[in-house]
């Protein structure tokens, strides 16, 4: 597979991944061939990148750590309660608990992978796959900074559930700091008697936006004042909001470029040994991204090294029609080599 710009797609191709609608369905399949129509509705509903399978790629995997039964799974629960919500009827805690459990178990059965967040947005499931990564993210930090089940089974919950505040607000609507109407305090108030769920999950809800340096919001915490949990589901909000901006006139940024802008945010937005965990783990160049070399070739990102998230395997491509040249360079091996830029 290789990851391509939608204006890039050309009708014919055959879509690499599954694309899910807001409620979970799944909108098109991967395997299908793509038609102008297909590629136009794409365009329209918010798609920027997609997969496509690829002959001289088909072997590229994008190595998801959760199984489509589960990301299907979170994707429903996430829109059953967020529309719950907005109607002002209850929700199934029970239900929340079974998709935690479900992530967690992929998680813990994969954890020697990167994580590489490759799921196609659209404006109709943004909000739910923005929930499910920032658990995906803030659940393999947990396991790497040693939380035992207990406590990963909070952290994840909290995760998962960090912006249901948010439910029945605008984006461009958030409330003046210090407010009770700030979306982590709506969260917070909406969680907290909750029973089946522990209070931390409560605060991962309305501490997640604080900062260090005590400018964050809503109540101006620093350093220890603000819980673990909150502090990793910080640094994963943090990058999935960097790598897909919900406001429409937010730039994207790379992956590299999201961990780089990160790193500028040590011990003032985000804590600093949560960031050294966070980038131990995430692939900065995910498999079937198109890259330039310092050797000038460009190529595709085709594996990755656990540990190493910045020296991946990269397949060069040369010549056309049936004749090609192909070779894999190991930028763990060749050390003098590195990746110049992502070719988007």
């Amino acid at each position: 597979m290789r990851y391509i710009s939608i204006d890039n797609v050309e009708p014919g191709q055959f879509l690499g991944k599954t694309i899910y609608s807001g409620n979970g369905t799944v909108l098109l399949s991967a395997g299908v061939q793509l038609t102008v129509y297909m590629i136009s509705t794409l365009n329209r509903i918010g798609v920027t990148m997609v997969y496509i399978q690829d002959p001289l790629f088909e072997d590229v995997d994008t190595d998801d750590m959760l199984s489509d039964a589960t990301k299907q799974g979170i994707i429903q629960e996430m829109c059953n309660m967020f529309e719950a919500v907005r109607s002002g009827k209850d929700w199934s805690t029970h239900q929340i608990g079974s998709s935690v459990e479900s992530l967690l178990e992929d998680v813990m059965s994969n954890k020697e992978m990167l994580v590489q967040l490759t799921d196609i947005r659209t404006s109709d499931n943004h909000q739910y796959i923005h929930a499910m990564n920032v658990c995906l993210l803030s659940s393999v930090i947990g396991i790497n900074m040693g939380l035992n089940y207990q406590q990963l089974k909070e952290l994840a919950t909290g995760a998962l559930m960090h912006d249901i505040g948010k439910s029945g607000m605008d984006e461009e609507d958030e409330i003046l700091p210090g407010l009770k109407s700030h979306h982590t305090w709506r969260g917070f108030e909406k969680l907290k008697n909750k029973r089946d769920f522990s209070l931390l999950v409560a605060h991962v809800a309305l501490q997640h936006h604080e900062r260090i340096d005590g400018f964050g919001l809503p109540r101006g915490l620093t350093g220890d004042e603000i819980h673990l949990y909150a502090k990793i589901v910080a640094a994963a909000d943090t990058y999935d909001r960097l790598i897909h901006p919900i406001l429409p006139q937010a730039k994207n940024l790379l992956p590299h470029e999201a961990c780089e802008e990160m790193l500028t945010m040590s011990e003032k937005q985000l804590d600093y040994e949560v960031l050294i965990h966070f980038n131990r783990m995430v692939s900065i160049y995910p498999n079937g991204a198109a890259v330039r070399l310092s050797t000038k070739e460009t190529g595709v990102v085709v594996r990755q090294h656990r540990g190493l998230p910045g020296r991946p395997v990269v397949r060069i491509v040369r010549g056309e029609g049936s004749h090609f040249d192909i070779k894999e360079m190991d930028l763990a091996q060749e050390t003098t080599v590195f990746i110049e830029a992502v070719l988007t």
